[in-house]
């Protein structure tokens, strides 16, 4: 399949995402989805492949979440017109999630808001050392359509969440956001060694342990828990807030550069 934004390569049993708009911080355009979407399940589907890394191109970003360029001129979504748009949010972030083989995002500068829900929905995270995180929606008034956080953090996810705050490569590591952080100039050659390594396990192997952990979660909730994440977003979302208008207000105005600046102006005295 040919792709026209992002980069689809497999060798020896791996097979590399690579979002490809480095100029827009490889943002999450709906067209982005889609085919990060297909090539997920190319991947899945391709009995040479073992391991799924999935990655950013550029250097500078994993990516900075979904393109809100994109909804800048948009008129106001009904509830139901949100709920069907969380839905495509949360297939979206399954994909890796379901995907049969073992999906690893390796994340190389920003990784946020719907990017970081992307990540987390893979089976493992690996960073460079300039890397940061952040559950940037709080800051935009938005909900977050894909409410794992919790699940991999537990209750370290309610300070991230409530703040929007950026945290660094080591943080992350910390709190156990990812499994490893390499130096910037190793990340590619680290990854790509411990994927090779995970793709010499039988892929009967890795299918099998991927569904018994997933079953674990899901035992326990995970699914019915992000269903109710997302209806809370979308009610969220087409409820709206006073800074959710003022921010609309200002993107349509004054443009997109001047939203930001208020929304940073407001956050700015207490980092």
């Amino acid at each position: 399949m040919t792709y026209e934004f992002l980069l689809y390569a497999v060798e020896d049993r791996v097979a590399t995402i690579t979002l490809n708009r480095p100029k827009q911080q490889n943002a999450l355009s709906q067209a982005l989805v889609d085919e990060i979407m297909a090539a997920v399940a190319e991947a899945d589907a391709d009995p040479e492949v073992r391991v799924v890394v999935l990655t950013g191109a550029g250097g500078k970003a994993f990516s900075s979440g979904y393109d809100i360029k994109e909804s800048a001129h948009l008129p106001p979504r009904t509830t139901a017109q949100w709920r069907a748009r969380m839905q495509k949010d949360i297939r979206f972030t399954y994909s890796v999630w379901d995907c049969s083989k073992p999906t690893l995002a390796m994340i190389d500068g920003f990784c946020f808001a719907g990017a970081l829900e992307l990540a987390m929905c893979c089976d493992a995270r690996y960073c460079s050392d300039d890397s940061s995180f952040a559950a940037l929606e709080a800051r935009f008034s938005n909900g977050i359509a894909t409410m794992i956080m919790p699940w991999l953090l537990g209750q370290r996810s309610r300070a991230l969440i409530y703040t929007g705050d950026r945290i660094d490569a080591a943080e992350a590591f910390r709190l156990g956001l990812v499994d490893q952080v390499f130096p910037k100039a190793e990340l590619v050659a680290g990854v790509t060694k411990i994927a090779r390594r995970m793709s010499r396990v039988a892929l009967e192997c890795l299918q099998w342990n991927k569904k018994a952990i997933n079953h674990a979660f899901e035992t326990m909730g995970l699914r019915g828990a992000i269903a109710y994440g997302a209806e809370a977003c979308a009610l969220m979302d087409s409820i709206g807030s006073e800074e959710a208008r003022t921010f609309a207000t200002l993107r349509r105005e004054q443009g997109l550069a001047a939203a930001l600046a208020w929304r940073t102006e407001q956050f700015a005295p207490y980092e």
